[in-house]
Order: structure tokens, then sequence, then C-alpha cells
């Protein structure tokens, strides 16, 4: 009889019922008797005592369904080791809630800061196995996450459909793409939406440089601009300021978004009517793409025989178009970051789209 511990954690994406049931299809197909705990609201939930037990019909028919059936939130792992408001060990409730269940393994799917906690609890004692889940496709240690795609497919349609409304007007559009420390999603959605111009956290824009291209593309005859924007693109001179001076700038910041503020400069600057749109939670909703199903059922299948051969500790990555094992110490603390030199952004500028850099 096996055991198994499951909780989805952060913010929600499209394909994380279809990894827990790759998981819970590939345990049940060979014949191992096993019993799913399935814990309510993320760590939430293993800390709290917060489960309930599945059985295989709670994954039928959740292939195509958005979300998670197990609830989800965000429990900070800087916060981890603090006690809770009613003086809770936090850390030491999930070991004990983990041991009292008898559990043989935990099979967590989340993002960076999951993953901090899911190596935590390995370092602590506890048989770990993660999938990698976020739009933000930001991992250290897999080439693709599950939702990105469908985030991708999301934030692309929303661009497609400015399209038509920015050419009728001959307006600039700026879409304010998901995406505070990473730009993956933002670049990719750029691209496939055809965006002339791409703003991304890790290439800090000059705006003066964003309106020479706006302004080159006039010259050339274009009525309209499309902008693909990261709600965490940065301008050269916040860039350079410190973390504290720029979180004391943000305190009395006026704008809703980094996108309003860049909407403003170029009206002042440019005198050229600027429309910002935001698709915001949508690019994390709806039934996951394809990509994302096959994709998913395949992390869930190699976790499931992880689980299967006793063999804990690893992330279930995607390397090379290979599905692999990556060891959780190797994966927590690190961002996957678009590099300025990678060959996407250099294709990106052959083609004429700007970086405003």
């Amino acid at each position: 009889m096996k055991r198994i511990g499951m909780l989805t954690s952060g913010g929600d994406c499209q394909a994380l019922n279809a990894a827990m049931r790759g998981v819970v299809k590939c345990l049940s197909c060979s014949g191992e008797d096993v019993e799913i705990y399935g814990f309510l609201d993320g760590y939430k939930g293993l800390i709290y005592g917060d489960f309930r037990m599945l059985t295989g019909q709670d994954f039928a028919g959740i292939l195509t369904k958005g979300g998670t059936i197990l609830g989800s939130s965000r429990t900070p792992f800087k916060l981890m080791r603090e006690p809770d408001e009613n003086g809770l060990d936090k850390v030491e409730a999930m070991k004990q809630n983990y041991y009292k269940l008898k559990l043989d393994c935990m099979v967590i799917l989340g993002g960076n800061g999951t993953h901090k906690t899911a190596n935590m609890l390995r370092e602590e004692g506890l048989n770990v196995i993660t999938l990698p889940k976020t739009i933000d496709n930001d991992l250290w240690g897999t080439d693709m996450t599950f939702g990105f795609q469908s985030a991708v497919d999301i934030a692309t349609d929303c661009i497609d459909c400015i399209h038509t409304t920015a050419s009728s007007h001959g307006r600039i559009f700026i879409v304010e793409v998901m995406g505070h420390k990473v730009g993956w999603l933002t670049l990719n959605a750029g691209m496939a939406g055809g965006a002339d111009i791409i703003l991304i956290p890790e290439i800090p824009y000059d705006i003066d440089k964003v309106i020479k291209a706006i302004n080159e593309r006039e010259a050339r005859g274009s009525r309209f601009t499309i902008m693909a924007v990261a709600e965490g693109a940065i301008s050269k001179e916040d860039a350079k300021l410190s973390k504290k001076e720029l979180k004391e700038k943000m305190k009395n910041y006026p704008y809703p978004s980094v996108s309003y503020e860049i909407a403003d400069k170029i009206q002042k600057k440019s005198g050229k009517e600027v429309r910002v749109t935001v698709p915001g939670h949508t690019q994390r909703g709806g039934s996951p793409c394809p990509y994302d199903r096959v994709f998913a059922t395949r992390l869930g299948a190699e976790a499931g025989r992880l689980i299967l051969q006793g063999e804990y500790g690893f992330m279930v990555g995607y390397k090379n178009r290979e599905i692999v094992r990556v060891p959780l110490e190797e994966v927590a603390g690190k961002l996957k970051m678009v590099s300025p030199d990678a060959t996407i952004v250099q294709e990106a500028k052959m083609v004429g789209i700007s970086f405003g850099d």
C-alpha cells in the first residue's frame, strides 16, 4: 500500500488537474494499492491538516478542467519558519501531519516559491516529488513548465484581437502581459501576436527609444503600433536604483501599473494617442491547451513511476525534449531568466521587434 499526499501551491494555472490525474492514473494502472490524500489550499492544508481522501473518481473528467480541484494559496517561503498568529510552528506541523497519515511521499505542484518550501521539507526528511507549474516558465532545471503554453495562447489571442481595433483607429496599443520578474510569457506572446515592441524585466527600456521605434513605423506608413509589455517591465533609470530606493519610489506610484506609466510618457513626449489593455488573470484561466494536457500528463506519469520506484527528492522536468528528473536542491531558489543575448531575443530583433534598449 502506497499512501500519497498531494497539494497545489501558489498561483493557479491550466493543467494542474491534468498533472495530478497523470500521477494517479500511472499509480492505479500499475496495480499497486494506493491511498491519495489531497491537502486543500496549498501548504495551508498540510500545515493545518485540512485534507480529504481522494478516489479514482475524483480524477475522472478533469483532464480538460482548468484551475485545481484541491484549491491553492500562496504561503511565502520566507514566512515558513515563522510561527503563525497562534504560535504554531508551521514546519513542525507539516512534518507531524505527514507522519500522522503515514505518507510514503508528498507530490507538490507549484512554481519557484513552492519549490523552496518543497526542498526545505526534503531537508527535514520528508519524501517529496515536485511538478513544475507556472505560467511564467521561470523554473530552473526545466525547459518548460505546464500552464505556460496555455497562457501564451490566451495572451496571444488578446494581442490578435487588439490588432484590428488598433489598425482601425490608427492608435498605439499596449497589452500588459503577466510576469513580474521574468519575461518569457511576454516575449513569446509578443512574437506570436506580431507585437512591434516588446518590453520585459530583463531588458530595461529607454522611453525615447520606444518612441523612436514608434516614429520609425509611422515613417514607413504604419498607422498603428502594438506593444507587449510585461507587468514587471522597468526603465533604465529605475533599473539603476537599489531595491530600497525603488521600493521607496513605488510608495507614491501614481499609476495602476507600469503600462499606464509608459502610455502616459509616450502621450506626453509624442502627443500620440495610447490605449492600454490588461488581460490579467484570464491568462491563468480556462481549459489547458492540448500541448499542456499532453505535457502535464507526461510529467505526472513520470512522477508516478518515481513513487513506484521509491525515488524521491526530485522535480520532474523537461530537457531537450525529454522528461527528466532534477534534484530539488538544484532547483530551489533559482529563476530561469531571459538573457538579453538569448537567441530568441536576437531573432526577434532580426525581424524588426524593438525592446526599447
